[in-house]
């Protein structure tokens, strides 16, 4: 297992395969990641503890799902979103092995650009 520092916290990968990887995303309150899509990642994500708003969309159609503890959100490539922690929250992400695969359109650090999440 490795943990990753974040500006909004941190991630523990705690599985990297070829064909899949394993995270957990802890996401302190009141901070967010990146409004983001991916081109080829695939990835659902599993509330283990906390809140958070799961953001989808861009502009006007913006949709916004609260999210607690066991409810799931499969996210398709090109799917524009944003993880908001209401509270502080843990995050289980089970996705495709594209780790670099990330185009953020708007981010409150200031990471622009296509990087690491």
């Amino acid at each position: 297992m490795r943990r990753v520092e974040k500006p909004w916290g941190y991630e523990l990968i705690w599985a990297e395969t070829a064909r899949y990887v394993g995270k957990v995303l802890h996401i302190t309150k009141g901070q967010r990641l990146s409004r983001q899509y991916h081109n080829l990642k695939e990835e659902t994500f599993l509330i283990q503890s906390g809140e958070m708003d799961l953001e989808i969309g861009q502009g006007a159609e913006i949709k916004t799902l609260r999210m607690k503890q066991n409810d799931s959100f499969h996210c398709l490539p090109k799917t524009i979103h944003r993880m908001v922690a209401v509270t502080d929250v843990d995050v289980v992400e089970v996705s495709t092995p594209e780790l670099d695969d990330v185009v953020r359109l708007e981010d409150a650090y200031g990471r622009e650009g296509t990087s690491k999440a």
